[in-house]
């Protein structure tokens, strides 16, 4: 999460404890009605200059398959001799 959006969720969090602030202060009984659906989406601007930090590839040793493909197999014996019991 960058710092402007950071800053926008901050602004909007303020907007809301203003208008809560407004409606007590002025003793108002009834509250805004919410509108039905999805709350809108808080659309935030990225800064040009800065680019996406890539996520580095994760790699699967020939041991790591061969132990995953041991586990599955046996996995799935163990199921074949409970659905034929």
């Amino acid at each position: 999460m960058g710092v402007s959006e950071i800053l926008a969720v901050i602004d909007h969090e303020i907007a809301k404890l203003q208008q809560a602030r407004a409606l007590l202060g002025s003793g108002a009984a009834t509250a805004p009605k919410k509108k039905a659906g999805r709350p809108k989406k808080v659309v935030v601007v990225a800064p040009v200059a800065t680019k996406p930090a890539k996520k580095k590839k994760r790699h699967l040793s020939a041991e790591g398959r061969r132990r995953i493909a041991e586990a599955v197999k046996k996995r799935w014996a163990a199921q074949k001799a409970a659905a034929a019991k």
